[in-house]
């Protein structure tokens, strides 16, 4: 059987704080038996403009990913965000195209959040990662509502050996970071944070785990913050065995 090539979308966040966790992202997907490209005229997914009302750029930059990545079997992002953004609004952001309709169409049926992709698309059951230690998972806002991206990182991280995993109290209580929430309402955004960090902390866990960069960066920044020792990363880097970096907020991971 031909195996199915992927076209992974980097995201802006990955590329230039974390780029690991696009190594990582891309080694599952190549163990899991695809053909994994990386288009050079990718850019942002266009979220930030679309949530900030800017329609026309978020259009732009939607015809810019979809140009981009047309060909593919599949768009696989490390992200909910970015994930959910191509897969629920392209479509509607396009309508009103006869053309640009059915492209977006097509792109968001091929876009998937990377674990989800993984366990729901590759039937991917276990990875042969190590990781001693005691972690807990936070389920980002737009991969949980948008995309149903809940039991498939826990089902993956229950084979890693080595790795005990405690739930997070409302775990599905967003970070406080929101994309252009935690700029637009940053008294809010860090009241949301900080409750976040002492549930993080409350668990007792060596290291904190997500799908998503966005949340990862705010809440290692208020876990730095306020003194914890708790490790931040991203489950790619978990699930690939890829955790010889330092943790995110902790020295270079490049």
């Amino acid at each position: 059987m031909t195996p199915p090539r992927v076209g992974f979308f980097v995201t802006c966040l990955v590329d230039l704080f974390r780029p690991t966790v696009g190594f990582a992202a891309i080694k599952l997907l190549e163990d899991a038996g695809c053909v994994v490209e990386v288009p050079e005229l990718q850019t942002c997914c266009g979220q930030p403009a679309y949530n900030s009302g800017d329609r026309a750029s978020a259009q732009t930059i939607a015809r810019r990913v979809i140009n981009a990545f047309e060909g593919f079997d599949y768009v696989v992002a490390p992200s909910g965000s970015c994930g959910g953004m191509m897969a629920k609004h392209f479509p509607a952001l396009l309508a009103g195209d006869p053309v640009w309709t059915a492209r977006a169409a097509s792109h968001a049926r091929r876009s998937f959040e990377l674990v989800s992709f993984l366990v729901d698309v590759m039937r991917l059951t276990r990875v042969a990662a190590r990781f001693p230690a005691t972690v807990t998972y936070h389920d980002s806002c737009s991969g949980l509502r948008e995309l149903n991206v809940h039991d498939q990182p826990r089902k993956l991280l229950a084979t890693v050996a080595g790795l005990t995993l405690r739930e997070l109290p409302r775990a599905d209580v967003c970070c406080g970071f929101g994309g252009t929430f935690c700029v637009k309402y940053p008294e809010v955004s860090t009241k949301i944070v900080a409750q976040k960090a002492d549930d993080v902390v409350g668990t007792g866990a060596d290291t904190l785990l997500a799908g998503d960069m966005g949340c990862l960066l705010n809440m290692a920044g208020r876990l730095s913050r306020q003194g914890a020792r708790v490790k931040v990363r991203h489950v790619a880097e978990v699930l690939a065995g890829m955790t010889d970096r330092p943790a995110i907020g902790q020295g270079e991971a490049d």
